[in-house]
């Protein structure tokens, strides 16, 4: 059996902070402004990273497939193909190089087009934790 936990949780970490993130106080001081968004891509990153894992696990133990890739872009591929995603698969990409660009950098046009992706990833997270496990998101 499959254990989301980890995945739900750090699911669960995004979202509130891109609810901070989103209802910036201007008048706070630009680091404070920073580190929220700051906090808000390394959450996505940690999310995203158990996201792939534990769809690996499901694509292997739910649906019995023999020959699963060990890294996020082919996975995606073969998630599509199984028809596990509710958007095109062209913005599950558009995560992975938002991953990748924003590894080592969090300033700049990198971070900014990385925190203009979260409300699709967060949606698109939840409704693949919800295909996944059969459980509702709360």
């Amino acid at each position: 059996m499959i254990d989301y936990d980890n995945f739900q949780k750090s699911l669960k970490r995004l979202e509130e902070q891109y609810k901070n993130y989103r209802e910036l106080d201007e008048s706070l001081p630009d680091v404070t402004q920073e580190a929220i968004a700051e906090s808000v891509i390394q959450r996505f990153e940690t999310c995203y990273d158990c996201l792939w894992k534990v769809l690996k696990r499901y694509l292997i133990e739910d649906l019995g497939l023999a020959e699963v890739p060990n890294s996020p872009r082919p996975l995606f591929k073969l998630a599509s193909e199984n028809k596990l995603f509710a958007s095109a698969l062209e913005e599950w990409l558009r995560y992975t190089d938002a991953r990748i660009d924003t590894a080592h950098d969090y300033s700049g046009e990198k971070a900014q087009a990385c925190l203009d992706l979260m409300g699709g990833f967060i949606d698109d997270a939840v409704g693949l934790y919800q295909t996944m496990s059969g459980g509702t998101w709360e």
